[in-house]
């Protein structure tokens, strides 16, 4: 028996309100390190752009060997693709290094790719499957086609 056992204070289950505070801040700390759903949505645009830029890439190689009477206004549109893709993973690598995340490396295991990661000290892996990879690449594309054409729909206005 202990001195606290016919004390009826010490069986509520009442929490002082700065132990309550002393247990948010350490269960937040735990937490602290774990990425948040929208820094993994970064995380995976971080992997996502540099594809993009590449496939972008080739298309303008492709363009510069091609016959066609178009090329010109063709290659101008793929540059300003292309820099419209630059600057959003330049923005994206300056958010991350802001909120401490660091994209290490890759490996391949049958058809998913994943990154190894470091957020806040926290290392986890951020896999994604190549097909879910060239859907999210095709998306990202369309949405930066539309944005360019609707550039210029203003521009000719």
């Amino acid at each position: 028996m202990t001195k606290l056992d016919g004390n009826v204070r010490w069986q509520s289950k009442m929490l002082l309100t700065e132990h309550q505070e002393q247990y948010e801040s350490r269960h937040d700390s735990k937490a602290a390190g774990r990425a948040t759903p929208e820094e993994l949505t970064m995380i995976r645009d971080h992997v996502l752009l540099p594809h993009l830029l590449t496939i972008l890439q080739s298309s303008m190689n492709k363009l510069e060997h091609a016959p066609n009477v178009l090329n010109k206004l063709f290659a101008a549109m793929g540059r300003q693709l292309m820099n419209r893709v630059s600057k959003d993973m330049y923005a994206l690598r300056r958010e991350l290094r802001r909120r401490n995340i660091k994209i290490l490396n890759d490996e391949q295991a049958d058809l998913v790719v994943y990154y190894r990661y470091v957020c806040r000290g926290y290392e986890d892996r951020f896999g994604i499957v190549r097909e879910v990879m060239r859907a999210e690449i095709s998306l990202r594309l369309t949405r930066y086609v539309r944005e360019l054409t609707e550039l210029t729909k203003e521009y000719g206005k």
